[in-house]
């Protein structure tokens, strides 16, 4: 928790400060009323006592009370802007970190744990600060002005006060013990409820698809029913510590007028000095429950902080999890080149960082300026990891990865991303126009009008987007849910093309297009894109018998480089996949 403090702001750190001023105010109040409360018992028993005194005391306790008041309501709207503040601060540091994350460090946190620790484990810390800052502030404050006041007033009525303390601690301790594992577990059972619903949700037509409502509300109703449970066990065990705290007020006020009693009635009843005794007794113990009271109440705040600290703790610590990790990935100083749009792989082998053996080995290739380089395989043989290297979505175990005649870790994420124009396997929309789709994004100049509809036109997706209600400025949901899978990996082809980038990676983007438009997509990129380097991962041989050259992967390594009537003598797992989707007559035919 205390690591997170670092990213409060200076003004945020006065507001704590003020707080801490206006909360030693608000106690001094508050603990200034007893001697009032004792100046007015002792006028009120003492014979001749003039009226006066007695409403000019209970006028002083009454402004004590509203002044009281009044700064309590001032912290509350201090605390409360503090803690809304710093959450705006850490959740913004949690954003731009996550946003700076490779895919490795996605894939070690989950989608759905980053969205619980961005969202709800910064409220734990924001509940916490709005509600704890006042408390945590008042209550060690209150317990010690409270014992100083009374510490040496009466040793009696100190030991019944000191009891009561040592057993409000002891029952904290236990049940801190009990819960503090289960706030832990806690959080991970949010992450997997916010894992399953996100599935749920991406996956509804599939859902349907397959009849599978029934399992889904299962596999809901398990990870659901597992946090309802851990919170039950949680909130049954802090629940006993309200009904435990009443019982030691209650015993604590019972017990201090029943040894006051005592007390004040072992004074033998002789003469005035004894009488005066008395009532300064009396007086005394009236004092001493009210200053009881008050260190009770600075023990019950104590234990509301802990009842939201565990918690938020768990939470600070996922929190700094994600803040203290270094991407893998770090952006390079920068290179001067003289080619534009060659890649060139040397040597290159890839390994997952939970793998155990090599998924690419010894891959070496060299893709021209204005080459198209083409990768076809089996399932899982690599391509997309390959393609992967080149866009620098991860870095080579082994080898080199170079662009342009430098390695590609020397340039900086925004050179990569002005050079390299990527488009996925699955084609991801942003909620917006179409416009602001094609525009996305920083190109390292501007995306005029005129980029962007030849673009369209280039991706073959002119002419859906000019039927569109408002065309250009059409909506497209989040995700591009909408529009059909051909048209949104259209516009993502667009999108890329419009940046005017030296090389373009088409990772098996064209596998929702039919054949026809996937033939004058290719056609219209080999002649107005002739000076862009193309680097398409393909199932289809259709797709890439027209390459410059053809990279065939097979289990993670190159069987063969060539082009396509080069691989169909002399690859054999080329001329397999070639032959298993076209007879001899369509290869044969260019």
């Amino acid at each position: 928790m205390m690591k997170l403090l670092r990213f409060m702001r200076k003004q945020d750190r006065l507001f704590a400060l003020l707080c801490v001023a206006l909360v030693a105010g608000q106690v001094w109040f508050d603990l200034t009323m007893p001697d009032f409360m004792s100046d007015i018992t002792r006028l009120i028993v003492t014979p001749g006592s003039a009226m006066k005194d007695i409403w000019i005391a209970g006028a002083k306790m009454l402004l004590c009370a509203l002044g009281s008041a009044g700064l309590s309501v001032i912290v509350g709207y201090f605390a409360a802007r503090l803690a809304s503040n710093y959450s705006f601060t850490i959740r913004e540091k949690v954003f731009h970190k996550v946003t700076d994350f490779g895919s490795e460090e996605i894939k070690k946190f989950s989608t759905a744990s980053l969205i619980t620790r961005t969202t709800n484990d910064i409220t734990q810390i924001q509940m916490l600060v709005a509600m704890g800052l006042m408390m945590m502030i008042r209550a060690p404050i209150m317990a010690v002005w409270a014992v100083l006041k009374i510490v040496g007033k009466n040793w009696q009525l100190s030991v019944v006060t000191a009891i009561a303390v040592a057993i409000i601690v002891t029952v904290i301790l236990i049940l801190m013990r009990l819960v503090l594992p289960k706030f832990r577990i806690i959080q991970k059972q949010i992450d997997d409820v916010n894992r399953v619903t996100r599935e749920n949700l991406t996956g509804l037509r599939i859902v349907r698809a397959f009849n599978a409502e029934n399992y889904q509300e299962d596999k809901f109703e398990t990870v659901n029913n597992n946090l309802m449970v851990t919170q039950l066990y949680t909130t049954r065990h802090m629940a006993i510590l309200m009904p435990v705290i009443s019982m030691v007020m209650s015993g604590l006020s019972l017990a201090i007028y029943w040894v006051g009693a005592s007390l004040v009635n072992d004074i033998p009843l002789k003469g005035l000095a004894a009488i005066t005794e008395r009532v300064t007794l009396f007086s005394d113990v009236v004092v001493f429950s009210s200053y009881a009271m008050y260190v009770v109440m600075s023990f019950m705040m104590l234990i509301m902080i802990f009842m939201m600290l565990p918690r938020a703790q768990v939470s600070a610590a996922r929190i700094n999890e994600v803040l203290e990790t270094e991407p893998r990935i770090q952006s390079g100083h920068g290179a001067a080149v003289k080619t534009k749009g060659e890649v060139e792989f040397r040597n290159v082998s890839f390994r997952y960082a939970d793998a155990s053996e090599d998924c690419l080995s010894d891959i070496s290739f060299t893709a021209k300026p204005g080459e198209t380089v083409a990768f076809i395989g089996a399932t899982g043989s690599g391509k997309t990891t390959l393609v992967s290297l080149a866009a620098r979505l991860y870095d080579a175990t082994k080898g080199e990865v170079l662009l342009d005649g430098k390695d590609i870790r020397e340039f900086t994420f925004d050179e990569i991303s002005s050079r390299v124009g990527y488009i996925s396997q699955k084609a991801v929309l942003f909620s917006g126009t179409v416009e602001e789709n094609l525009t996305f994004g920083d190109a390292g100049h501007p995306i005029t009008e005129e980029d962007w509809k030849a673009a369209l036109d280039i991706a073959q997706a002119k002419d859906f987007v000019e039927n569109l209600p408002r065309q250009a400025q059409g909506t497209v949901a989040q995700g591009g849910t909408n529009l059909s899978g051909g048209q949104k990996q259209r516009l993502a082809i667009a999108r890329a093309i419009a940046r005017k980038p030296e090389i373009l990676i088409f990772d098996d983007s064209f596998s929702a297009l039919d054949f026809r438009t996937d033939a004058a997509l290719r056609k219209r990129l080999s002649t107005d894109l002739k000076g862009v380097t193309c680097l398409i991962v393909a199932q289809r041989i259709g797709t890439v018998k027209h390459a410059d050259r053809i990279v065939v992967l097979d289990e993670g390594k190159a069987v063969g480089i060539g082009t396509h009537e080069e691989l169909m003598k002399h690859c054999e797992v080329y001329r397999e996949i070639a032959l298993s989707q076209l007879s001899q007559a369509e290869l044969e035919d260019n």
